[in-house]
């Protein structure tokens, strides 16, 4: 009979997470009763914790991030951004997001990683789209604010998602090649990232039709805003 009482750890992550408990005090209970119930000794339960933290200490770096961003947007970084789109004439929502978009696939076809949501887009590259939309129309709505906000964030998910494999060194590719290895099936790096480029290609290019409409909605409310001024004046 199959034993079922070590994933209880599941139900624990699932209670924790929907009665808002402390995440890592939740995963890291889970993980130790999960282990307990498996028959592992404890001293080998914080064995096994400890050598995961050592061997991902670098994934809680984001951490760091978050204050670091805090204090730059506190002393001026959001307005900055939003100042330098505002002096550009020919500046849009589209041009902002599409520059970004291509700039995070070259420098992930190099291996570098540059961007991140909290480090990017939420300081730098939303509030230079919005003061871009603002340029075009005014104030914004509370919609329009967040749909701009939306596709920002929707860029660095193209960028980064639909284009980590054009790097020859990316670890997707090295995992794909031993999967396919293993199973027999010869591939080589240089062939295999190639093949990368056509979806990296169809993700500018859907998300550039996403830009161009979100410019058009844009321009229409312009055109109805200056409309309903021009009726009221007369009035």
């Amino acid at each position: 009979m199959v034993d079922l009482w070590p994933l209880i750890g599941v139900v624990i992550i699932t209670a924790g997470l929907a009665f808002k408990l402390n995440t890592l005090l939740v995963i890291l209970t889970a993980g130790v009763v999960t282990g307990l119930v498996a028959h592992i000794p404890l001293f080998e339960i914080l064995s096994i914790l400890g050598e995961s933290f050592t061997k991902n200490r670098y994934m809680s770096l984001f951490i760091l991030i978050l204050p670091m961003i805090g204090i730059l947007e506190r002393y001026g970084l959001r307005q900055r951004a939003e100042t330098l789109i505002g002096s550009m004439k020919s500046a849009s929502v589209s041009r902002v997001l599409l520059t970004y978009l291509a700039l995070r696939k070259l420098t992930n076809g190099m291996g570098l990683h540059l961007g991140g949501h909290p480090s990017m887009i939420r300081p730098l590259i939303a509030p230079m789209a919005e003061a871009a939309a603002e340029k075009q129309v005014g104030e914004l709505t509370d919609k329009q604010s967040q749909r701009i906000r939306c596709l920002s964030a929707v860029s660095e998910n193209f960028g980064n998602f639909f284009s980590q494999l054009l790097f020859i060194g990316a670890g997707g590719l090295l995992l794909i090649k031993g999967v396919m290895e293993d199973n027999g099936i010869q591939v080589e790096l240089e062939q295999m990232y190639l093949w990368a480029l056509p979806t990296a290609i169809a993700s500018f290019a859907v998300f550039a039709v996403c830009c161009k409409l979100e410019d058009m909605r844009l321009a229409r409310h312009s055109v109805t805003q200056s409309v309903t001024l021009k009726e009221q004046d007369n009035a």
